[in-house]
């Protein structure tokens, strides 16, 4: 039986401390900020980075999770099929060593 979890209330880093993966996001982007007001560097396309670098390593690791089955890793993440091919593509995964690791 499966248990299907939606909602951040749910999302849970298996840790010590069971933090959430939004207190952890916001503890790194809150030392970003930091970073960026002390060195004043332009920080351009943050939105993008940010969301590139959360949205691969959450591809990946569905496909693994999947063996590379592409149709259920999309329906765990919610997108349709075509949508995570085009993802794949464009973060450059190699989504058929998914299936042997």
């Amino acid at each position: 039986m499966e248990t299907q979890l939606g909602g951040s209330d749910h999302l849970l880093i298996a840790n010590l401390k069971s933090t959430s993966l939004e207190k952890l996001v916001k503890s790194k982007l809150e030392l970003l900020f930091k970073q960026q007001k002390e060195t004043q560097v332009q920080l351009n396309k943050l939105y993008d980075i940010v969301i590139q670098q959360v949205e691969k390593p959450l591809i990946e690791l569905s496909l693994k999770a999947h063996k590379g089955n592409q149709v259920k890793t999309a329906r765990m993440l919610g997108i349709n099929r075509n949508t995570l091919k085009k993802k794949i593509d464009t973060f450059e995964i190699n989504a058929k060593n998914m299936k042997s690791t």
